[in-house]
């Protein structure tokens, strides 16, 4: 059996809160961001000042992100499959479960799955001014296949 849940008390009487998602229904990723099938599960964003924020995406095989770049930059935690990653004007990299891949603030980049397997990651990155992404133009079948 579980202990029950302890919530930490700090010097400024603040307390840890937890967030339930529960069953929330899966989201389609956009059709502007992605290419192919894309689930997002149990997105999260932090309150107050936190500027964090992610969720679980998952991609069949074949499917990706457009080109975008992240303010404050990005962590990937690969989870499941095998996908792969690419930064602009950079060779394709693989990803696979158990990698954690820092991408830098500012660095114009896509990832997704692997053209046969499917590949499952959290993302995490922070907000600038609002927002923890610049979405750009799709990536292209061409650009995809290098």
């Amino acid at each position: 059996m579980l202990s029950p849940l302890v919530f930490a008390e700090t010097e400024s009487n603040m307390h840890v809160k937890i967030t339930t998602n529960g069953t929330a229904a899966s989201q389609a990723g956009p059709d502007h961001y992605f290419t192919g099938k894309v689930r997002i599960d149990s997105p999260f964003s932090g309150s107050g000042e936190a500027r964090i924020g992610g969720a679980t995406v998952s991609f069949e095989p074949g499917a990706r992100t457009a080109w975008h770049t992240h303010p404050l930059g990005q962590t990937l935690i690969i989870t499941f499959g095998r996908g792969w990653l690419q930064e602009e004007g950079e060779e394709i990299l693989e990803m696979n479960p158990g990698d954690v891949i820092w991408i830098p603030a500012g660095i114009k980049h896509w990832h997704g799955a692997s053209p046969e397997n499917a590949m499952t990651h959290i993302a995490i990155a922070e907000s600038l001014n609002g927002s923890p992404v610049t979405w750009m133009e799709k990536v292209t079948d061409e650009q995809y296949k290098k």
